[in-house]
């Protein structure tokens, strides 16, 4: 980055650091921070919506339906997330595949499975083989939304069952009673007052989200942890910083990251509480009337 880095062996030892940190990787590895703050911005509201859905499912009076929406939660809950990750990732990159094949390469007469190889035709590969490395980044980083939302959708749409339950029923009656149809019921009584009990399962689903973001190292996507897992490992002098293993100061730097980064989500979370809280028929809200008093 620097002129004077051209040749680190000249280096005295704090030029030399301040050299070492602005290299090319370290450049990467400070972005990668930028990709677990995008996939948390993208997958959040996915999930939500996601476990929306699964809630409004696991309602619905249709028994098709209800039965989707709580074997959906049933399923993705049952399943360790490590097992569903490196799974379904997979599985879903295949089946994307193959429905190109079947519709790019009908006369196709090789088989697409032969033991534990899976080949298509090149027309049918996600993204082609020869898109510029940014779309098999962008592709990677999609395939990671889309399984984390599932994943966490399950869980939110949970709360979300349990919240809309939690309102009390004489409000949703008193509401019909004043003729309201069961939809006006729904958007304007149900929703509004469920979010007060959905937040702190919500909370909780955040933080374990930021928890469970170093697992986009095993999909493949450059992050945090493979930056610091890379940069930290023993280097030889065949490498133009060369240093032993620092795997140590990378992952604490890691640690005060998460750490810093949670503690600020619950600052946050416990202010959307608050507002949330005023003027509800709950413990929370009750308290702040009082407090107003």
């Amino acid at each position: 980055m620097f002129s004077y880095c051209a040749d680190p062996s000249t280096l005295d030892s704090t030029r030399w650091m301040l050299c070492y940190l602005t290299s090319g990787k370290h450049l990467l590895f400070y972005s990668s921070f930028g990709t677990v703050l995008l996939l948390l911005a993208v997958t959040a509201p996915v999930a939500l919506a996601f476990g929306f859905g699964g809630a409004m499912a696991a309602r619905s009076h249709n028994p098709g339906l209800r039965l989707f929406g709580k074997g959906y939660t049933a399923m993705v809950r049952g399943i360790p997330d490590i097992i569903f990750f490196m799974f379904f990732v997979i599985a879903l990159d295949q089946a994307l595949e193959w429905g190109l094949h079947q519709w790019r390469c009908p006369d196709w007469v090789e088989p697409i499975r032969n033991g534990l190889e899976f080949k298509v035709c090149p027309a049918a590969k996600v993204p082609p083989s020869s898109a510029p490395q940014i779309w098999h980044e962008v592709y990677g980083f999609a395939l990671a939304v889309v399984t984390f939302a599932i994943v966490f959708g399950a869980f939110a749409a949970n709360v979300l069952y349990g919240a809309m339950n939690a309102v009390p029923r004489a409000q949703l009656e008193t509401a019909e009673a004043y003729g309201m149809s069961h939809r006006q019921v729904f958007r304007r009584v149900l929703v509004p007052q469920m979010w007060v009990y959905a937040l702190p399962g919500l909370s909780n689903l955040w933080l374990i989200l930021i928890k469970a973001t170093p697992l986009l190292f095993l999909l493949g996507v450059k992050d945090i942890v493979y930056w610091a897992n890379e940069l930290g490992s023993s280097k030889t002098d065949t490498f133009a910083y060369p240093h032993g293993d620092w795997k140590l100061w990378y992952f604490l730097g890691l640690l005060v990251f998460y750490l810093a980064f949670t503690r600020l989500s619950e600052i946050v979370l416990s202010r959307l509480s608050r507002r949330l809280s005023r003027g509800q028929a709950t413990m929370a809200g009750e308290a702040m009337r009082k407090a107003a008093a």
